[in-house]
Order: C-alpha cells, then structure tokens, then sequence
C-alpha cells in the first residue's frame, strides 16, 4: 500500500539533484548572502530540519493573520490588521526563501544531499505555496473574490509546470525572473507596502498613482487598481513560463529522439485537477449564500493546496525514482462529487443532495479538508520511511548507519568545501 515499489527504491541509487539558476539577483546578491548564511548553522543540524524551520515561520504568520482577521475580509470588511503582522508577513518569508535555499547546502556541508532532501524540500514548498497566496490576497486587500481564485490557480500553475519540466529534463530550472526567487520577494515588498500603507492601498488605480489620470492618451486608458494590475501581471507570467518551460522540455525531448507533444498531454491532470475545484467554488446560489463569499473560502482552498501538494508530490517522487508520470489522483473523485453535488440546481434542476444548507455545506468542506490533510500526511510519511529505510538515513538527524546496521553520527570528510 505504498507508493514506492522495491523496483524503484534501487533507482534512489541513480539520482542526483541538478539545477540551473539564472536569476542575477540570486547570483550576485542573494547566493553570497546564503553562502555565509549556512556557515551559522551548525553542522550537527539536519537539512530537512532547517527546511521545516521555515515553513514553521510561514505557519506562524498564517495563524496570526487569522487571529486577527478570521473571517478572510481585509479591509474591504472593515478589518484593521495591527501593522507588525504584515511585516511579520515579510520578514517571515523572507527567511523561509533563506531557509529553503539553505538546506541544499547545509546538506552538502554534513553529506546529506540525496533524494529524501529533494522529496522534503518540493513537499514544504507545495503547502508554503497555498498559505502565501491567501495571506498575499488578503494584504492586496482582495479577500474572498475571484480573484483570489485566480492567484490560487496561477501561483499552483506556476509549481506544477516547475515540476512537469524537472520530470522531462531532469533538472530544476529557474530563469532570469522566477517564483522562488524574484517573485517571493516581490511578495514580502507588498507584505511590508501593506504594513506601511495598509491594504486599501492597492485599491488605488494604477493612473492615480503614477499622477497620469491628466495625461493626454493616457488618460484614456481605464485607471485598473494595482491589486488588479497585479493579478494581470501574474496571468502573463504564468504564459511566460509555460513557453518556457515548454521550450526546456522541448529541447530535452529533441536530445533523446523522443516525442515533443506527449509532455503537453501531462498538463491535463493540473487543467482537470483545478477545474474541479473551481467548479465547486461556481455552483448557484440555491440559499442565501455562495462558497465562495462563506467564512468556508478559507478552508476550502486550504483543501485544495493539500490536494495539490499531494499531486506534485507524486510527480517528484516518480522522478527521483524513475517511475512513470501520475496521471491520476484518486481524491479527485471526492472533489467531483462535492461539486457536482454542489452543482445538483443547475445540471438537473433539484436542490443538492447533501449540502443543502450552511451548516451540511461547512461539514462537506471541513471533511474535504480532513481527508486532504491526511492523504498528504499519509504519503509524507510512507515516503520518507521508505526512503530513509532504505537508504540507511535519518530524515531529522544528521547521522547514518555503519556497516553493522548501528546509527553512527555523520561526519563530513574534513577536505570537502562547506557550500
């Protein structure tokens, strides 16, 4: 009942992690900040641990995010965020992009490197992914709107062809402008703009703020607010990337003689994976209240992130142990049933069968959740015992087994360079 087979346990011997980073910011700025940032940690410190340290942080600031605005209204319901939690925002994630691209190097410093990292680091980053783009939307002051569905499918979008190309070339690739790295800090600068100014402040009109509304030409032009010029941004770097990525994959598809439209055809489980859930968020108002403007908003595209985390995280592990695409994720069927069920007025006319009021519709959601939350918890879990069985290792200790099968701490050779 797992999900590595003793086949493809013996390919974790084949694996080595490559990557290619373009970004000038990560080169000149960035790296050499990490490079002396690792040297703090000492060397008894597991690489998985620093990575969990991380996603703690962002955890933290989620819960005190909702601690104060529980209800996911921002401004736009007449919520004031104390300032310090936005700065919180930022200085946390921040370090979380620190600590994540630390933990590759601490793992070189103590010999660690391998594919439990790999595994750990892609999991900490799926679930991150979710929390930044609810706490984000909240500090752009758009709270529960599509348009924060939108972010949601965008910024899921942007990881899961991150994922598809790694699975095609082999190679982590981030270009010239990227997620983990240009675009996590341009989200902690709108964390601490929020802080300053206040989320209000990106209802402003974009015109407005440039002083262009009396600009002749210009000021023809509709004065969009720059949450919404935002989230335009957002949609042209997600067919930037899909080019992108695309053309990587190409390329790497042209080397081995194989086909180059195949890899396209393994888009469609994230198109129908996000469609379900946007199917649920879109059923009729058949009561006074719809998903989507419910205190449930929340919850449910916490659901969702699990569910999606679950996915690509089979999509890593089927790459760093060779196993074929996974097409197919069953906890789609659970989702599809609540929004078909959600959807009951408007296929055949009748009231739905289960979420017919707001307290069934909050169990259905809570559920979603639960079974979402354990299903990931299940495969973490499952995963890393077999990797770490299997490979002698420990996933939160820095040691290994000798020969004889005992736990032996891990020293690093005394010539290797502490990267």
């Amino acid at each position: 009942m797992g999900y590595i087979s003793p086949e493809a346990l013996q390919n974790l011997h084949k694996y080595a992690y490559k990557g290619v980073d373009k970004s000038i910011l990560s080169k000149y700025v960035l790296n050499p900040f990490w490079t002396w940032f690792v040297t703090l940690w000492p060397l008894w410190v597991a690489p998985n641990t620093i990575t969990l340290s991380g996603l703690s942080i962002v955890f933290f600031n989620f819960a005190t995010l909702f601690w104060y605005d529980p209800g996911y209204l921002a401004e736009k319901g007449g919520v004031l965020m104390p300032d310090w939690v936005y700065f919180s925002c930022s200085i946390g994630l921040f370090l979380y992009q620190s600590f994540d691209a630390i933990d590759g190097k601490q793992a070189r410093r103590t010999g660690m490197a391998g594919p439990l990292g790999e595994m750990f680091d892609h999991g900490c980053d799926a679930m991150n992914t979710t929390l930044e783009v609810i706490m984000a939307s909240q500090a752009l002051n758009l709270g529960r709107s599509w348009w924060t569905v939108a972010s949601q499918v965008a910024t899921l979008a942007n990881f899961y062809l991150t994922t598809w190309e790694e699975f095609h070339t082999g190679q982590l690739y981030l270009g010239v402008f990227s997620g983990p790295v240009e675009g996590i800090l341009i989200i902690a600068a709108i964390y601490a703009i929020s802080g300053v100014y206040g989320p209000s402040f990106w209802d402003t009109g974009m015109l407005t703020f440039l002083h262009l509304t009396n600009v002749p030409i210009i000021n023809q032009l509709p004065d969009m607010s720059l949450n919404d010029s935002f989230m335009a941004f957002g949609a042209f770097g997600v067919a930037f990337n899909l080019q992108a990525s695309y053309r990587n994959v190409r390329r790497a598809r042209l080397a081995s003689k194989k086909s180059t439209l195949q890899p396209l055809l393994l888009l469609l489980p994230f198109v129908v994976s996000a469609g379900i859930q946007v199917l649920w968020l879109t059923h009729p108002r058949y009561d006074n209240s719809a998903l989507i403007n419910s205190s449930l908003f929340v919850p449910f595209l916490c659901a969702w992130g699990l569910q999606f985390a679950h996915q690509v995280g089979r999509m890593i592990l089927a790459h760093v142990t060779s196993q074929p695409f996974p097409w197919w994720d069953w906890i789609w069927v659970w989702s599809l049933v609540g929004a078909v069920d959600a959807n009951l007025p408007m296929l055949v006319g009748r009231p739905p069968l289960f979420q017919t009021n707001e307290t069934n519709r909050a169990i259905a959601v809570y559920l979603t959740l639960a079974i979402s939350f354990v299903t990931y918890g299940r495969f973490c879990t499952l995963v890393i015992n077999d990797i770490t069985n299997f490979m002698g290792i420990a996933c939160f200790t820095v040691r290994k087994k000798d020969k004889d099968g005992n736990w032996q701490e891990s020293v690093p050779d005394s010539g290797k360079k502490s990267l």
